[in-house]
């Protein structure tokens, strides 16, 4: 299973990183230039473990996830309920390190499985190259999204709503 991860360090407390990574619409929309759309899922308000979240990629496709751990403010996984036809398997995640009071390392990942399986010797370096440009883009629009204290704000009042 391929694994694709990006790394960054950010000058703000973990809590105020693990909060922005997990906001919601328009503060999700300020800072991540991959999603055009990300709901959470069944009269959700918060994630959590068990939380389905649909999110719609600039690139036009959908996936339906859903939480598989969240530790506030260490980690977060998640995995593909139904998504795009290529993925027979897709996970992310988000690991967070306190460096000091005012700055963390942030760690994010993704795994796939592409199907069908036959493929994936021609598919996975084609997944991990289109993956690893968007993972890349989206970590560092986290890190610019983490140095604005409004931003950061906003994430903390919907998270803590």
């Amino acid at each position: 299973m391929p694994r694709i991860e990006q790394r960054v360090v950010v000058q703000v407390p973990v809590d105020d990183a693990f909060v922005l990574s997990q906001s919601q619409r328009e503060v999700r929309y300020a800072w991540d230039p991959f999603v055009s759309r990300q709901e959470l899922l069944n009269g959700a308000t918060t994630p959590d473990r068990g939380v389905q979240t649909l999110t719609k990629s600039k690139h036009g496709f959908s996936m339906v996830s859903e939480y598989t751990s969240l530790r506030r403010p260490e980690q977060v996984g998640m995995k593909m309920v139904s998504g795009p036809p290529f993925f027979s398997a897709f996970g992310g995640g988000w690991a967070f390190r306190a460096i000091d009071d005012n700055s963390c390392e942030v760690i994010w990942r993704y795994t796939f499985t592409i199907k069908p399986a036959w493929l994936s010797k021609i598919a996975d370096p084609i997944g991990k190259w289109v993956l690893g440009k968007d993972i890349r883009k989206r970590i560092d629009g986290f890190a610019a999204g983490c140095a604005d204290p409004e931003l950061i704000a906003r994430a903390r009042a919907q998270l803590d709503s």
